[in-house]
């Protein structure tokens, strides 16, 4: 009867103990660097950034032109750096985003089709390194344009804090 007591509370006590911030699993997508699923676990925070576009490359360069804001590997370098810019000023990381929407116009210089290779070329700049195991659940979709003209690339993402998370912001 002891042992069963003894027992039964130690596995209360073990499911009643906070999830570190270790506990997201992602699970791999073997074809693609990209999560086929991500599951936060609860009291997890959420964070939600709007989706950005890329800065000008060129500025001197005629609005609306590809020049202006380069190709779609440029433009999609650009906006993952400024996400990683906009995370790292709330204490996270590129490795705490679960969840990246992706909306990309044709590349005229493709025949209107998107530039997923240019696209992926820069993913894999912040997720393509040995051992990246932090990779989100990701959309990729072409979209008709976006509201800045001669840009190809929005990217919007979902990054989670676990209450255990180091955040610098807080100390």
């Amino acid at each position: 009867m002891r042992i069963t007591t003894l027992l039964c509370c130690l596995i209360l006590l073990a499911v009643s103990l906070p999830a570190a911030a270790h506990d997201i699993v992602r699970r791999s997508n073997p074809s693609l660097p990209i999560a086929s699923s991500v599951s936060v676990p609860a009291g997890t925070e959420l964070v939600f950034l709007s989706g950005m576009l890329a800065d000008a490359a060129d500025p001197e360069a005629p609005p609306g032109s590809s020049e202006r804001f380069g190709g779609t590997a440029a433009q999609a370098r650009s906006v993952l750096e400024k996400i990683a810019g906009e995370l790292a000023k709330l204490g996270l990381g590129m490795e705490d985003v679960v969840k990246m929407n992706v909306y990309v116009v044709g590349d005229p210089d493709k025949g209107g089709r998107m530039d997923f290779a240019g696209l992926m070329q820069a993913y894999m700049q912040f997720y393509g390194r040995d051992g990246a195991s932090a990779i989100p659940a990701r959309t990729t979709v072409q979209v008709a344009g976006l509201p800045l003209p001669g840009a190809l690339v929005e990217i919007e993402v979902v990054a989670a804090r676990h209450p255990d998370h180091d955040d610098p912001g807080n100390r």
